[in-house]
């Protein structure tokens, strides 16, 4: 399983807009991605669970996914995080 932690870039979090954007990305790579802050994981692709996590600028969360391409898939994803989508 391929995993990436990376650090939130984007001034106020993964509010809903980026995190809609987050969702997207993930649904269209077409592999189950988890995502963990603290304790807990929940499903990439789940733009609620995404919102409930309450993730802020700073926050340290690590991306896992398993299949063909799921290196490439979390590099992209990681990229998205670590952007600073409210510039």
């Amino acid at each position: 399983m391929a995993e990436r932690t990376v650090s939130i870039a984007s001034a106020h979090g993964l509010h809903a807009r980026p995190a809609s954007l987050f969702v997207q990305a993930v649904a269209g790579s077409g592999l189950a991605v988890e995502l963990t802050k603290g304790d807990k994981t929940l499903n990439a692709a789940s733009i609620l669970g995404v919102i409930s996590l309450g993730i802020e600028h700073g926050d340290e969360v690590t991306l896992r996914a398993e299949g063909d391409g799921a290196d490439a898939v979390l590099d992209e994803l990681a990229t998205f995080l670590t952007t600073d989508h409210d510039a």
